[in-house]
């Protein structure tokens, strides 16, 4: 049986990075400003193949880091992100880091979750996610 071009789906796939700890300086309190905080930074990223073929007939493709976005440079953008300054709320870093994502075309979701590890001694960790994507 065909499909029809309303019956596919372009082909996806995830990508992610996990538990990326870095130095921010973040924080509405005078203690905050005063020293950098760890914080760590999950990234999901729902993919578009660009084959733009079916999911049922998506191939492999070539071999090659321009036909993929490339984490090292998501990487290196939130580390970037972080150095940039002072941000006072973690809603705002997130947002930073999940509009950096979604200049790739290619990103059609981002969801981005960052925690700041060092807030409560009984806690592991105190954050937000949240989830933005291509309109």
């Amino acid at each position: 049986m065909e499909l029809r071009p309303s019956e596919t789906t372009r082909a996806t796939r995830k990508m992610f990075i996990r538990d990326l700890v870095l130095n921010a300086s973040i924080g509405v309190y005078a203690h905050e400003h005063a020293a950098r905080q760890r914080v760590r930074i999950n990234l999901d990223l729902t993919v578009a193949d660009e084959t733009g073929e079916p999911v049922s007939r998506a191939a492999v493709g070539r071999d090659e880091l321009s036909r993929v976005v490339d984490y090292e440079a998501i990487v290196i953008r939130a580390r970037a992100i972080v150095a940039a300054g002072h941000v006072q709320l973690v809603e705002t870093l997130a947002e930073r880091l999940a509009s950096a994502c979604l200049e790739d075309q290619r990103v059609l979701t981002a969801r981005v979750r960052v925690e700041k590890l060092d807030v409560f001694a009984d806690a592991a960790s105190a954050g937000v996610e949240i989830e933005r994507r291509h309109c």
